[in-house]
């Protein structure tokens, strides 16, 4: 017993009717999706994409080809700034040898001059005064810049930005595969 009918003409027919069913299927299932509002699931990051801006400043000039970890704050560095720089130092370790293409700005949002043991802490994170309005405005906030952990490309592009108490495993990921992607 044979799978397709003995008659030339009524195999071809089967065989057209076969291929035109796998090619409209996805054809079908697209409309089936729009149809029905279905969404994709969520997004591969865990920071907030933001629409790429270059940075004019000369302190991102100088870190041309390195990622960097900007943070704002006051020099007095309360609990919540002194976890934020822990979770940079420890995103940037986690990388491994792309280690070096990471660097760590902390913008000090306030005259003053931090803590000796916090600088000690800290060590390899480069400090920048108060950074003035021009710089400020450049970077997206709701409430305070202090909210966010913010990541700049080697090209000196802003282009991403951290919730207000990260996941530093889920920063980690985020930055492996953005690494991995720009070499």
């Amino acid at each position: 017993m044979a799978l397709l009918p003995e008659d030339p003409v009524r195999r071809g027919r089967l065989k057209l009717l076969a291929l035109a069913l796998v090619f409209s299927t996805p054809v079908v299932l697209g409309w089936l999706a729009f149809l029905f509002d279905w969404v994709p699931g969520a997004t591969g990051n865990y920071g907030e994409l933001l629409v790429p801006r270059p940075l004019e400043h000369p302190a991102f000039d100088a870190l041309k080809g390195k990622w960097v970890l900007v943070s704002f704050d006051s020099p007095e560095c309360d609990a919540y700034c002194e976890r934020k720089l822990y979770f940079m130092r420890q995103v940037r370790r986690a990388q491994g040898r792309d280690q070096l293409r990471v660097e760590r700005l902390w913008v000090m949002t306030a005259p003053g001059a931090p803590r000796a043991e916090l600088l000690a802490a800290i060590d390899g994170t480069q400090v920048l005064g108060p950074p003035g309005v021009r710089l400020l405005s450049q970077f997206p906030f709701a409430a305070s810049p202090a909210d966010h952990v913010y990541l700049v490309d080697s090209h000196g592009l802003l282009m991403m930005r951290f919730p207000r108490d990260p996941d530093p495993s889920r920063m980690i990921r985020d930055l492996q595969r953005l690494l991995k992607y720009a070499r």
